[in-house]
C-alpha cells in the first residue's frame, strides 16, 4: 500500500497521507516520498492546483514517534538531522510552489501535521478537525516552520501559547483566531478544497505564483528554518526528549529532568 495517494483530475492535484492506522504520521520513507512528489508537482504545468489531505479520520499526526524512538535506541543519527533533510524541504516546496496549495485537514492535524496545513496557501477545516503543536509534550521546539507561519497566521501570543501549553485548537476557534480559512461539516473538507482548487486551476497561475512569491518573505523563512533546524537537533538531543519519546511508547507519564 503506497503512503502517500496522487490523483490528479482537472489540473488539480490531490496528495494524500495515507497511513490511516497510524494517523497519517511521518515516517522516514513518506516524508521523502512526499518531498520527491511535491518537487514533480511544482515542475509540471499540467498541475496547476494542489490540495493535501489525509486519509481516514486524522490528517496527519506529525512525526511517527514509534519509528522515532527505534532509530534513536538504535543509535542512528537520522532523527536529529530530519528537520534539515525533510521537513525543511517540503516547507520549502509548499511555500515556493508555483501553484495554489490547499490544505483539507479533514481530522486532527498536530506536530508536523499541524505545520504543512501551516505553510499551505490556505486551509479548510472539517468541523471536528483540532490542530496541537504538541512538541513540547516529547521535549522538543518547533519546526516544519512552525516558528514562522504560525505567528503569522494568528499573532504571536497565541502562538507560543499553542507552543507551550500544547493544548488541542477546535475548528471554529481555529476559525475565528484565523488559523484556518473555512469550516465545513465533517466528511466535507476535502470536496470543498477541491471545489476550490478548481477555481484556481482556471484562474491565472502566473499571477498566483507571483503573488506567493510576494507574500513570502522567503529570506525570513530560511531563516527561520535554519534556526527550527539547529534547536530542533539540540532539543532532540536532549534526555528529556528520550524520556518523553519513552513514555509515549509505553504509554505513561514522562518524567522531565530539564536536561
Amino acid at each position: 500500500m503506497s503512503e502517500l495517494l496522487v490523483d490528479d483530475a482537472d489540473g488539480v492535484r490531490t496528495l494524500t497521507l495515507n497511513r490511516p492506522d497510524s494517523f497519517n504520521s511521518f515516517t522516514v520513507a513518506l516524508k521523502e516520498r512526499l518531498l520527491e512528489v511535491l518537487l514533480e508537482t511544482s515542475a509540471d504545468e499540467a498541475v496547476r492546483a494542489v490540495v493535501i489531505t489525509g486519509a481516514g479520520r486524522a490528517f496527519c499526526a506529525g512525526q511517527d514517534l514509534k519509528e522515532h524512538i527505534a532509530l534513536l535506541e538504535a543509535g542512528d543519527p537520522a532523527p536529529l538531522h530530519t528537520v534539515e533533510r525533510h521537513y525543511n524541504p517540503v516547507v520549502k516546496a509548499i511555500v515556493g510552489m508555483p501553484k495554489p496549495v490547499i490544505a483539507a485537514v479533514n481530522g486532527t492535524a498536530a506536530g508536523a501535521g499541524a505545520s504543512l496545513a501551516f505553510a499551505s496557501d490556505l486551509r479548510i477545516a472539517a468541523a471536528g478537525a483540532r490542530f496541537l503543536m504538541a512538541f513540547a509534550n516529547v521535549g522538543l521546539t518547533a519546526d516544519s516552520g512552525a516558528s514562522w507561519t504560525l505567528p503569522r497566521l494568528i499573532g504571536h501570543g497565541r502562538a507560543m501559547e499553542m507552543m507551550l501549553l500544547a493544548e488541542p485548537v477546535g475548528a471554529e476557534e481555529a476559525l475565528r483566531i484565523g488559523m484556518v480559512n473555512r469550516v465545513v461539516p465533517d466528511g466535507e473538507a476535502l470536496p470543498a478544497a477541491r471545489e476550490l482548487a478548481r477555481r484556481f486551476a482556471d484562474g491565472p497561475t502566473t499571477a498566483y505564483a507571483k503573488i506567493k512569491e510576494a507574500m513570502a518573505f522567503t529570506g525570513e523563512l530560511a531563516l527561520a528554518l535554519e534556526v527550527e533546524a539547529r534547536t530542533q537537533a539540540e532539543a532532540g538531543a536532549t534526555a528529556d526528549h528520550r524520556e518523553a519519546v519513552a513514555a509515549f511508547v509505553a504509554k505513561r507519564p514522562p518524567r522531565f529532568t530539564g536536561r
